[in-house]
């Protein structure tokens, strides 16, 4: 999947490990209306799972290397494993370049993957 052109970053997550890791990560959760997130592997294997709805069938399962991303869309159910105990991921958040919440984190942009 692939974020839509007129979608600019406009937030990233701290870069997380085993020991750093929001537990809501581990769990089902969804991206907010409007937002794209961008899951950056920095080191380690993170797998990535997709769910058709909330408390839905798996729909997707994609292991993700160093170095490799993977998309979650608007709204859309997942959650993510550890795979080695190196992993480190980082999470970009896009949104469309003319919606207010580019507007609300105007000063916060930042376009690399740290």
């Amino acid at each position: 999947m692939l974020i839509p052109k007129d979608f600019v970053h406009y937030k990233s997550s701290l870069i997380m490990n085993k020991n750093n890791v929001p537990k809501l990560f581990l769990f089902e959760h969804n991206t907010k209306a409007g937002v794209y997130g961008e899951i950056c592997v920095l080191a380690g294997s993170l797998k990535f799972y997709g769910f058709s709805e909330r408390r839905g069938i798996i729909e997707k399962e994609l292991i993700i290397h160093r170095g490799e991303i993977a998309v979650s869309a608007p709204e859309y159910w997942h959650k993510v494993e550890f795979l080695t105990e190196n992993t480190q991921f980082q999470v970009k958040f896009y949104a469309h370049k003319s919606s207010q919440i580019i507007i609300d984190n105007s000063s916060e942009r930042n376009t690399d993957c740290e």
